[in-house]
């Protein structure tokens, strides 16, 4: 359903002339009696590819009977997302590169001949200028505005921006992408919608391309006409988020904090990630220290070695990751793990400190319980002893009684 009201933006084989501010003219430099003039019949056409154009030339015509020579051309162009002239040479008529359809395009070439006539040096002619200043469609104040886009642990990669300063009344958005590896644009496979609104796109992996320009444009409609296009061209893997950094651990040896991570999941590889660490130590006399390092140690090694303080109360950590500078160019950092913490004796806060404190309670429980046992038997053989002594005392004192009482008297001391 692409929009039969709204301007395409992707039109295939429309041509962009380059106008050229000064006309034409014959080179002052000269070569074999000859002259080295610029390219002739310099054009761009677009192939519909969000801004990757094509630019085409002839050569000159004052050099097409030479023999035996060698002509390149050089050619200029500036690039405005990354501001900065790029140059390429050449001996072929055509040459495709990337520019910013929002902004002018400006071209400059030239000549190089060589020939044995030259004594094998190369000589360059007078440089050319072309630009080509895009014209705007759409309606003003209608443009997107905060568009970023991040891909999320190399799984899918999303991209948001926030409505035009004066967007017209229900608004449509749409987002078209290209890569080199495609025949032709595609649209947003899923949008992310809020408050019944699109608000950005969710591409995933197998439609991306790393290293290579991704092309991105952002148009759309309204009841009241076609919104103004943006374009954007990223490459991927300069904006990778990896995931949390998982099974934060802490342990200590004669004083020495061992702080022991595992690698976030994800499909980021691990020798692609740096780290860096947060401690937070709470002193003594009630001060806060804080400290932060980063580690580029190719994500191989997972752990980190620190002594504690010894005014220190408690020590606690956080760890994230990044991908770092031999796989990418940029790129965003993963949102911090869980807080893992000390105490003042250096074992690990609500883990060993806890297993240790239950061993000792089910110890000492045991062990109240044997002396409570233990108690009772002693008191029960006491007692026991004490009866029977008792009743020997008592039958020998009957005996003596019925001895030496009349017999009368006997019945009562039964």
């Amino acid at each position: 359903m692409l929009l039969p009201k709204m301007v395409p933006v992707w039109l295939s084989a429309f041509t962009l002339l380059l106008l050229t501010r000064d006309p034409v003219s014959t080179s002052e430099i000269m070569a074999c009696g000859a002259s080295v003039d610029p390219p002739a019949n310099i054009e761009i056409t677009d192939p519909g590819f969000l801004g990757y154009l094509s630019i085409h030339w002839t050569q000159p015509a004052s050099l097409q009977n030479l023999t035996g020579c060698t002509v390149r051309y050089q050619l200029r162009y500036y690039d405005t997302y990354d501001e900065r002239w790029r140059s390429v040479r050449t001996v072929k008529l055509t040459y495709a590169a990337q520019f910013d359809l929002e902004k002018p395009v400006t071209v400059k070439m030239l000549t190089m001949l060589k020939c044995a006539c030259t004594n094998e040096t190369e000589v360059q002619g007078k440089e050319t200028e072309r630009v080509y200043i895009p014209e705007p469609a759409g309606m003003a104040g209608s443009r997107i505005r905060d568009f970023h886009c991040v891909y999320y642990g190399k799984e899918y990669m999303e991209c948001t921006w926030e409505p035009g300063p004066v967007p017209p009344p229900n608004s449509q958005h749409y987002l078209y992408y290209w890569h080199m590896e495609m025949e032709e644009t595609k649209e947003c496979p899923e949008y992310i919608i809020l408050s019944e609104v699109r608000r950005g796109c969710r591409i995933p992996r197998e439609s991306l391309l790393e290293f290579s320009k991704f092309n991105m444009c952002v148009n759309g409609s309204s009841p009241a006409g076609s919104l103004r296009t943006a374009y954007f061209s990223i490459e991927v893997q300069n904006h990778v988020k990896p995931a949390v950094v998982s099974s934060v651990q802490i342990s200590e040896i004669d004083g020495l904090l061992k702080l022991d991570w595992s690698p976030p999941s994800g499909l980021v590889p691990e020798q692609c990630l740096e780290y860096e660490l947060e401690s937070s130590t709470l002193m003594a006399n009630g001060k806060e220290q804080k400290q932060r390092k980063t580690l580029v140690n190719l994500g191989l090694d997972t752990s980190y070695d620190l002594l504690r303080e010894a005014e220190s109360k408690k020590t606690c950590f956080q760890v994230r990751s990044k991908v770092n500078m031999y796989c990418a160019d940029g790129g965003f950092w993963s949102d911090w793990s869980q807080t893992k913490c000390t105490e003042e004796n250096g074992t690990q806060y609500g883990t060993t400190w806890n297993h240790l404190s239950l061993v000792g309670l089910v110890v000492i429980g045991i062990a109240g319980v044997i002396l409570l046992c233990l108690s009772l038997w002693i008191l029960k053989k006491i007692c026991i002893k004490k009866t029977s002594k008792k009743d020997a005392i008592y039958t020998l004192y009957k005996q003596k009684v019925n001895e030496t009482m009349p017999t009368i008297l006997s019945p009562i001391f039964k």
